[in-house]
């Protein structure tokens, strides 16, 4: 192998999303020389066609929808109306006020040699960008995933929704089937619900929400089904789709019966594929299509090649994504290894009510044979629910048989801020009765944590 100094830089990183851009900015301030390669747009899925628009557009509907139901509180809201191009206006400002869409001079001003353009490995050592070769020491993938379209006789012939298009609609569909009932596809069926569109959700699981405890699902399909009319389709593959004038019929199966559903729009919300696509073979790094194989540092069977985020293939998260980042940033740069601590992160799905999670769910202590005792405290069991006047909720908390907090789920408004304190608890072993036994404040949404942990201590 040749001497280090003969490589053009120390590092390469090919991805500028989550798992990409905090191990380069890292790695440039400790004085390497760093290239950062992007094959899309700077800065990845999560500021540009993820997270932050789908927010935003998220707070503005929700906004929008409180106001409207405003009547109860003797507001007078009914005439309330909305103007989406306006609306996407402000999904587009908050993408750009997040700063890393399309932001090479971010990285260039950092000192970080920026390429657009698809990486491919040609030696363990080499890649090629627009017909460039480049070489490195070190690389970092972190090329992410993409939403995987299902094999569905007809599909091909059709024009079809993802994520990341139905963003750029100029108006809600009338009337859309979503095919996928994760967290996305849910966050998505609500949105479009609350601008007016019929919607129907497929999911093949017996549930909605299939990764979560079986409450949320259950409570969602009921609430989504109540306030906005949204159909959930559980149990139920899609056949095939065929055009029909302007819109599609969708051929379903569910519980063995065939029936079909028209539609205008199809979105795909099935499930996400590692970007595995780079020459990986002339790196001599081993991959499976469901994702790159790491050890417990993150590095690839090229020792000198590390992988992060997305294109691990594990249910991941932007902070998972950050976290293994960083962690690869410290594997590159010192002697010392670290491995991810993954105990204790949260997830979040941005319905309303919102949906947290953290540490094991049900099924997760079922399959690990772990014996434990769980608690539920519904929302209307606390003074907030009343002033609020919103009971679609609750907490649950999962303890080992001594009380320590094992995980716990939060359906409610603000699931997503009140989810950390029982983060805390899960990293530092605490105790349900460690919470029970601390004051939370009379009339937060944050005393039904304490409900639940009482009933437990």
């Amino acid at each position: 192998m040749a001497h280090k100094n003969t490589f053009d830089y120390d590092l390469i990183v090919i991805g500028s999303g989550a798992g990409g851009s905090a191990a380069a900015t890292i790695a440039v301030r400790a004085g390497k020389r760093v290239a950062i390669i992007e094959a899309d747009t700077f800065g990845g899925d999560s500021p540009n066609w993820g997270d932050v628009p789908t927010k935003a557009l998220l707070h503005a509907a929700q906004l929008f929808d409180e106001a409207r139901h405003g009547a109860r509180f003797g507001l007078r809201s009914a005439t309330l109306g909305y103007n989406y191009p306006s609306i996407r206006a402000w999904k587009d400002l908050a993408v750009q006020r997040t700063g890393a869409g399309g932001n090479r001079r971010y990285y260039e001003n950092q000192g970080i040699s920026a390429f657009n353009g698809a990486a491919h490995f040609l030696s363990p050592n080499e890649i090629s960008v627009n017909r460039r070769h480049l070489s490195a020491s070190k690389f970092l993938i972190a090329t992410g995933s993409q939403w995987t379209i299902p094999v569905i006789p007809g599909l091909d012939t059709v024009t079809y929704l993802t994520p990341r298009t139905i963003l750029e609609s100029i108006r809600p569909p009338k009337s859309l089937l979503v095919i996928g009932g994760g967290g996305i596809g849910v966050e998505i069926a609500q949105l479009m619900a609350i601008f007016g569109t019929k919607v129907y959700i497929a999911e093949r699981a017996s549930r909605l929400l299939p990764h979560q405890d079986a409450e949320v699902g259950s409570l969602m399909e009921r609430v989504l089904h109540e306030q906005k009319g949204i159909t959930t389709l559980t149990q139920t593959r899609v056949l095939s789709v065929v055009k029909d004038g302007l819109g599609k019929r969708v051929t379903i199966s569910r519980g063995g019966v065939e029936k079909s559903i028209r539609v205008d729009e199809i979105l795909i919300a099935a499930g996400r594929s590692p970007n595995v696509d780079l020459g990986l073979e002339n790196a001599t790094v081993k991959y499976a299509p469901k994702g790159i194989e790491v050890n417990e540092y993150l590095q690839t069977s090229a020792k000198h090649i590390f992988a992060a985020g997305d294109v691990l293939g594990r249910d991941s998260y932007t902070h998972t994504a950050l976290l293994e980042s960083r962690i690869v940033a410290n594997n590159i740069l010192h002697k010392t290894k670290a491995i991810p601590d993954y105990t204790a992160t949260p997830g979040i799905i941005f319905t309303y009510p919102g949906i947290a999670h953290v540490g094991l769910s049900e099924d997760d202590c079922l399959k690990r044979d772990l014996a434990m005792n769980k608690a539920i405290a519904p929302l209307n069991s606390i003074a907030r629910s009343n002033t609020s006047d919103f009971r679609d909720g609750f907490v649950k908390i999962i303890a080992d048989k001594k009380g320590v907090v094992l995980g716990a789920t939060i359906v409610a408004p603000h699931a997503s801020e009140m989810i950390h304190e029982l983060a805390l608890a899960v990293k530092y072993g605490l105790t349900a009765d460690d919470i029970a036994q601390t004051p939370h404040a009379f009339l937060s949404w944050s005393e039904a944590i304490r409900v639940a942990a009482a009933k437990l201590s």
